[in-house]
């Protein structure tokens, strides 16, 4: 009995290295680093542990308030130098820094560059780094010289100083920017200029004055930008798209009155969320819907219906491949009015999904069109509802299908 317990107590050492390795990779950084005050043996296993997460949140005092604490503190460096130096040279196939800098501390900088320095020479595969700074922070050139980093996530109210004038990150195909400030014409010119297979970029910005406003790569087939900008930033501005391989295509901001540039050739799904704020420039949003016209696939939010009735200057495109079209909730008849133009402008048509049937305006003339199927969202089966549906379907002379369902269409994304 008793040899079956110390079998039972022992077992897991008899698994091998790797396997080992492999399930504290699973656990949190400091659980599986606390594994090697064990044995030797322990601590080679832990140089087999390829996911490392640090993130300075866990040393926080109680009561200590992590939003006003722009510092990390000593415990926090010398568990992050320490498990670094238990790993020596081990590959790394992700890691997580997620930390506090002090705005004029430049040993911490130091710290951090050390940090990323070490693991980009040991083959990590992606990176995220959340690492918030009041100044000016310069990230280490071995970042931007990876050759095996396949996804880099940068990140958040991080003032970037100049890059690397070679970035080099021939492997990287997954790039995410979460409130990043660049210097002039760096991100687009000198960041992705130096991703040759980068597919998918996601760009979000909240509550910063200065965001790209010019994204080009020749490579990238999915594009998420979303963009919250403060009072400061209006419609005044300008962005340009230039990526002529791009399938997927989702734009969240405010009207701009300038889009420079809207190459998008490829396109075949677009996701829009425009809005406009009453103080800013007027917008003209012509050359989004232009540069948009390839699409087969459409969602507009309720307040994009009211942006593209209200400033597309030089009217819509044919839009000649579309077939799935989502409209956003009408507030009143000019949501209607952009619908019968778009039906008009979309000879290929097929599925129609509307977010509600608020604001109807009773009698609808919609021009032939060959929609087969109808959604309906937002339902809620009251009689004037009920009227205004059987309204709308007489409308449609090809419907082979019509579909009423509570669930909304997706809502601004940036809280």
């Amino acid at each position: 009995m008793d040899a079956k317990r110390i079998c039972s107590r022992d077992a897991i050492s008899w698994l091998p290295d790797e396997v080992l390795g492999s399930i504290l990779s699973l656990l949190p950084t400091k659980q599986a680093a606390s594994t090697s005050l064990l044995s030797k043996r322990w601590r080679y296993v832990f140089r087999l542990v390829d996911n490392l997460d640090f993130d300075d949140s866990v040393s926080l005092h109680e009561g200590e308030d992590q939003q006003a604490r722009y510092v990390f503190p000593e415990s926090f460096e010398n568990f992050v130098d320490r498990t670094l130096a238990l790993q020596c040279d081990s590959p790394i196939n992700k890691f997580s820094l997620k930390c506090h800098v002090g705005k004029d501390d430049e040993r911490q900088r130091a710290c951090v560059s050390s940090w990323i320095s070490n693991v980009a020479g040991r083959r990590v595969l992606e990176a995220e780094l959340r690492i918030k700074d009041m100044g000016i922070h310069y990230l280490p050139p071995q970042l931007f010289a990876s050759k095996t980093m396949v996804k880099l996530s940068l990140g958040a109210e991080l003032y970037l100083g100049k890059l690397p004038s070679c970035v080099s990150l021939p492997s990287l195909k997954f790039l995410f920017i979460d409130t990043v400030c660049f210097e002039y014409e760096d991100f687009s010119c000198v960041l992705l200029a130096g991703c040759p297979v980068l597919e998918e970029l996601s760009i979000r910005h909240k509550d910063f004055i200065v965001m790209p406003n010019n994204i080009s790569s020749p490579t990238v087939k999915k594009l998420s930008v979303l963009y919250d900008a403060p009072d400061e930033v209006d419609g005044g501005s300008c962005i340009s798209f230039d990526l002529p391989n791009l399938v997927y295509f989702e734009y969240s901001d405010c009207a701009l009155s300038e889009y420079t540039k809207v190459n998008l050739e490829s396109l075949v799904e677009a996701k829009l969320d425009l809005c406009f704020e009453e103080n800013a420039e007027k917008p003209d949003v012509t050359d989004v819907m232009m540069g948009i016209r390839n699409v087969k696939i459409l969602h507009l939010s309720s307040s994009s219906v009211e942006v593209i009735h209200s400033y597309c200057r030089y009217g819509l495109p044919v839009f000649h491949n579309l077939v799935n079209l989502s409209f956003g909730s009408f507030k009143n008849k000019r949501g209607w009015k952009l619908l019968k133009y778009l039906l008009k402008q979309s000879p290929k048509l097929e599925t129609l999904t509307i977010q509600d049937l608020n604001g109807y305006p009773g009698v609808v003339s919609m021009p032939p069109n060959k929609v087969k199927v109808l959604h309906v969202l937002g339902y809620q089966g009251t009689v004037e509802e009920l009227k205004h549906l059987k309204s709308l379907v007489g409308e449609f002379q090809c419907l082979t299908l019509v579909q009423v369902s509570k669930w909304m269409l997706y809502k601004r994304i940036i809280a």
